[in-house]
C-alpha cells in the first residue's frame, strides 16, 4: 500500500478502553464514595460493560478508590422511661413482601453549632426510605412525622409490623396510640442490641459514610436540601443493594408490580 512502516504501528486517536474503564469507575466512585469494588462491577454491568471484578478491584486500588473508613457509631436511644416494652415480633420472621415490616430509627447530624436529627422508616422487604423527618428536636413528633409521611406514601394494610428500638420516642403514648389507630404490629428491639434493627442500622450507616460525612452543613436547610436529595433521588433511586440482586429500591418495587406477589395481599396478624 506504498505505506511506511511506522505508521501500522502509529496509535490510534482517542481515549482507550482502559482510560475510558478507569474514567468510569472514578465517576461511579465520586458520585457513590462507599461502593467497593462489587457495587461498582455491578453498576458497569448495567452500563453495558463486560469486565470482571478483580480488574475493577485493582483498578480501584490503584486509584486509591477504595471505600472511605466509617466513623464511630454513637448512641441516640434512650429507653430510660416507665412506657410499655412490646416484644421484638421480627426476630425468626420471613420477610416476603413489601409493607409486611417496616423498621424505624434516629440518627444526629452536626450542623456548624448543633446538632439536628434525623427519623426514618424502611419497607425492609424493598429496603426503599418510606418515610423521614429533620427537626432540632429529638422528640414524639419527630418519629410521628416520619410516620405520617410513610404512611401517606405506602397505605399499608392492618397487619404491618412495625420495628423500632426501645426509644421513648417510639414508645410514647402518642405514637402507640398512631400505630394502634392504623392496625399496626408493634415490635421492639430488646435493651442494647442493635442487630434486632440491624435494617435501619444499615441504612443509618449508609447515609452518615456516603453523605453526611462528606459534606460540613452549616445550617438546618443545608441538612433539609442535602438529606432530601440523598434519600429520594441516591439511596431510592440510584444507589445498588446487594440483597436486591444489584438494583435499587425504586426499581425493586417496580420489578414486584410486573410480577405480583400474593403476600402483601394476605398479611397475617401474628399471634
Amino acid at each position: 500500500m506504498n505505506l511506511p512502516r511506522r505508521s501500522f504501528y502509529h496509535p490510534r486517536k482517542g481515549k482507550s478502553p482502559e482510560k475510558a474503564l478507569e474514567s468510569r469507575i472514578s465517576d461511579i466512585c465520586l458520585e457513590f464514595s462507599g461502593y467497593g469494588y462489587r457495587r461498582v462491577t455491578w453498576q458497569l454491568h448495567r452500563e453495558g460493560w463486560n469486565i470482571n471484578h478483580k480488574k475493577v478491584s485493582r483498578i480501584m486500588r490503584e486509584k486509591g478508590l477504595q471505600c472511605r473508613p466509617r466513623k464511630k457509631w454513637v448512641r441516640t436511644t434512650d429507653s430510660n422511661h416507665g412506657y410499655r416494652i412490646y416484644p421484638n415480633l421480627v426476630r425468626d420472621i420471613k420477610i416476603s413482601a413489601i409493607n409486611q415490616v417496616w423498621v424505624a430509627d434516629i440518627t444526629y447530624i452536626h450542623i456548624l453549632v448543633c446538632f439536628v436529627y434525623l427519623a426514618v422508616i424502611l419497607d425492609v422487604y424493598s429496603r426503599k426510605a418510606i418515610g423521614y423527618a429533620l427537626s432540632r428536636n429529638i422528640d414524639t413528633k419527630l418519629t410521628m412525622d416520619a410516620l405520617r409521611m410513610a404512611i401517606h406514601n405506602r397505605q399499608p394494610k392492618p397487619g404491618c409490623i412495625h420495628h423500632s428500638d426501645r426509644g421513648v420516642q417510639y414508645a410514647s403514648a402518642d405514637y402507640v396510640k398512631e400505630l394502634e389507630f392504623y392496625g399496626f404490629q408493634i415490635s421492639m428491639s430488646r435493651t442494647g442490641n442493635p442487630y434486632d434493627n440491624a435494617y435501619a442500622e444499615s441504612f443509618i450507616k449508609t447515609l452518615k459514610s456516603e453523605e453526611v460525612h462528606l459534606w460540613e452543613y452549616r445550617t438546618m436547610e443545608d441538612v433539609q436540601k442535602r438529606i432530601s436529595y440523598f434519600i429520594d433521588d441516591v439511596y431510592n433511586q440510584k444507589r445498588l443493594h446487594s440483597s436486591l440482586g444489584y438494583r435499587p429500591p425504586c426499581e425493586f418495587e417496580k420489578m414486584l408490580t410486573l410480577t405480583h406477589n400474593p403476600c402483601e395481599d394476605t398479611l397475617i396478624a401474628l399471634p
